[in-house]
């Protein structure tokens, strides 16, 4: 028994000066560091790298996040009704490819999904339809008869308890604000879509939005790709390991929508930022940015099945207020605005 004890004293020592005075050890502790900060218990990083260092990781996170942001996209896209050199793509594809297809994908630690929607102009970001609290999305593509959907922006979210009824920032759809939060004059870091398909991902104005034809469009950072490169540097600057939804387009005008689960060992630990963007550079992304993640990860197919393993308590994603879904028809859906007439402050996103 001293035996072993001795010995698990001199494996904790050793552990002790790899994981703190080396290289490689710190290498690591960041990034479990970086994995908590995107969690609910951000605090507890301060015991890896110091309440200074956590201070400091996340400034330094976005200071870089909004850097991502400045660049304007220029890569010509080929959009649907020959826009842009395009294409004419029908609601079924042009009878050679289905309007949506699924890959599934394994990595590293993670396994996830590719949800490929061949015409951008049928996505459509879609709210909740009831005042006080947001949506499962798997309800959001079954009340609407969507084809498949996935979680969009952020949320106002009290001890991580939230009612998904607040969101973080702009909420647009079919070009109209039904969300502002940011008060006059101020530019936000925004992923969504004009009204002629073609991806808009990075910091604008609303003004510059409204000038752009913006069409779908919710508040979340970072942009990752930006004219075909990548923005993040590598897995150490990869914001940790965590369940990721990321929004993307190639060239053809094609959106993919990446999903990867996490938090589950044995399934699925999550991936980085720098995984995701590796992956869509690798499908022909030339644009891509990054929406909400952890326990909202979801995405959801016809009827509203959930085809990933989301993990939230329920295993059924959180309640939200936004998602983008795909539509065979999006013109004849109707999403009334609940939040016309509330004001932020008039909003208690903790009250269910």
């Amino acid at each position: 028994m001293l035996r072993l004890f001795l010995i698990g004293i001199f494996l904790a020592a050793a552990f002790f000066v790899w994981f703190f005075l080396t290289p490689s050890g710190s290498y690591w502790r960041y990034r479990a560091a970086d994995t908590l900060i995107t969690t609910q218990h951000r605090h507890w990083a301060k015991y890896l790298i110091g309440q200074q260092g956590l201070e400091t990781r996340v400034a330094e996170y976005m200071k870089q996040f909004e850097e991502m942001g400045e660049e304007r996209q220029n890569t010509e896209i080929q959009l649907p009704g020959g826009k842009d050199g395009g294409k004419d793509v029908n609601a079924a594809g042009d009878g050679e490819q289905p309007l949506t297809s699924v890959e599934e994908i394994d990595g590293k630690g993670y396994h996830g999904y590719i949800l490929t929607v061949t015409d951008p102009t049928k996505v459509r970001l879609v709210v909740p339809n009831k005042v006080g609290r947001g949506e499962l999305v798997s309800s959001m593509v079954k009340r609407t008869g969507a084809l498949a959907g996935v979680n969009a922006g952020g949320f106002a979210d009290p001890q991580w308890q939230g009612n998904g009824f607040q969101p973080i920032g702009l909420v647009i759809t079919q070009g109209k604000i039904y969300y502002n939060g940011l008060g006059k004059d101020k530019s936000v870091q925004i992923v969504g879509l004009d009204k002629q398909g073609k991806m808009i991902a990075g910091r604008y104005s609303i003004q510059e939005l409204l000038n752009l034809g913006i069409s779908e469009a919710v508040s979340f950072e970072p942009r990752i790709i930006v004219n075909g490169k990548g923005l993040i540097k590598n897995h150490n600057s990869g914001w940790g390991i965590a369940p990721r939804t990321v929004m993307a387009q190639r060239e053809d005008g094609a959106i993919l929508f990446l999903v990867i689960d996490g938090r589950q060992p044995g399934y699925s630990i999550g991936a980085d930022l720098y995984d995701c963007q590796q992956i869509l550079l690798e499908r022909g992304a030339v644009i891509a940015a990054n929406l909400d993640g952890g326990s909202s990860t979801i995405l959801v197919t016809e009827g509203g099945d959930i085809m990933n393993k989301p993990s939230s308590k329920s295993g059924k994603g959180r309640y939200l207020p936004t998602a983008f879904l795909v539509f065979d028809h999006p013109e004849t859906v109707s999403v009334p605005n609940i939040w016309a007439g509330l004001k932020p402050g008039d909003i208690d996103p903790s009250k269910w």
